[in-house]
């Protein structure tokens, strides 16, 4: 368990770090379109990244300047004839692979109360290092890699997707959803979004990141995921970087430009880093149940497109 611990704690310095570093946080990324842009994912699988590891990916890719969506380890880019490029010499030991996390579940046999021997079943955390396709050599690959099959229309952003998981989700979650004056709020008492009127934002992407950050407070409800209940240490802290990672998710995943409007980061920032240096799991429990109420939500409008296998939610990517 000390392998672990200390694991957290190198995460958790790297978030630590960035956030400190006055730079733009590491969920958010600046605006890319096309087929290889987006959310993180792997290339064999083809499956997005979750929780912690979308922080990890995204604030390597900003370490670097990398810019397709697709990763994979040594071993997975050598299956498919990639070739890893040697590590640049002003990129330090240890930091050209990217450490990613996920919980592997490990069963064994105990005795239990009565004396007979039980099935014990808990979960380890454990790491891989992955690469970005940009960091891998092979012409082969170029399909892969951020540009390619772009279109002259493909810089042309889409609002429908949002709009339609807005509805999908006021609906499917039975939450009140109510526009005017001029503050964001999700009311735990009366069930309720409440935010100003489209019209009033300018850019209207900062529209879809109000909104999907109330979504996001929403599913605290304990009709539907009540996290908010189960995390009592740092629970402000908490709640709103659970709102501010999800919203960020939600706007990736809908194909939403990110928000440059930094008054969340800011006001909760100083709550966050004292959350941060105080727990080692703490951004591993935000980063995971923002992902989980991402899903949830798109869930009204695609369910097909979140569905995973059984290990995946634990996973940390």
């Amino acid at each position: 368990m000390a392998r672990q611990q200390l694991l957290r704690e190198r995460i958790t310095a790297q978030v630590i770090a960035a956030l400190e570093s006055g730079d733009v946080p590491p969920w958010r990324r600046p605006w890319r379109v096309g087929p290889n842009a987006g959310f993180p994912a792997n290339v064999a699988s083809k499956k997005p990244y979750r929780g912690i590891n979308v922080l990890l990916l995204d604030a390597a890719s900003a370490r670097h300047g990398l810019n397709s969506k697709w990763w994979a380890t040594f071993n997975q880019w050598k299956s498919i004839g990639g070739m890893v490029k040697p590590r640049p010499a002003d990129v330090p030991s240890g930091q050209w692979g990217t450490t990613i996390v996920f919980w592997s579940p490990i069963t064994k046999a105990v005795e239990g109360d009565t004396g007979q021997m039980e099935e014990d079943k808990f979960f380890v955390l454990k790491s891989y290092t992955v690469f970005n396709v940009d960091q891998v050599v092979g012409d082969h690959l170029d399909h892969l890699r951020a540009g390619h099959g772009d279109t002259a229309q493909a810089d042309i952003i889409d609002h429908r997707p949002a709009e339609e998981a807005i509805d999908a989700a006021r609906i499917g979650m039975g939450v009140g959803l109510r526009y005017g004056g001029d503050k964001a709020c999700y009311s735990p008492a009366h069930d309720a979004i409440r935010v100003p009127p489209k019209s009033t934002f300018d850019p209207l992407e900062e529209f879809y990141a109000t909104i999907f950050h109330e979504f996001v407070h929403a599913t605290e409800h304990p009709s539907r995921l009540n996290w908010s209940r189960k995390e009592k240490d740092n629970s402000y802290a908490m709640g709103e970087l659970v709102a501010e990672l999800g919203g960020t998710f939600l706007c990736r995943e809908l194909g939403v430009p990110a928000s440059e409007d930094m008054t969340n980061h800011v006001a909760y920032l100083g709550h966050w880093l004292k959350a941060l240096k105080s727990d080692p799991r703490f951004i591993f429990t935000a980063s995971a149940q923002a992902s989980r109420a991402s899903d949830y939500i798109l869930g009204f409008s695609r369910p097909t497109a979140v569905e995973q296998p059984a290990g995946e939610a634990l996973m940390a990517g």
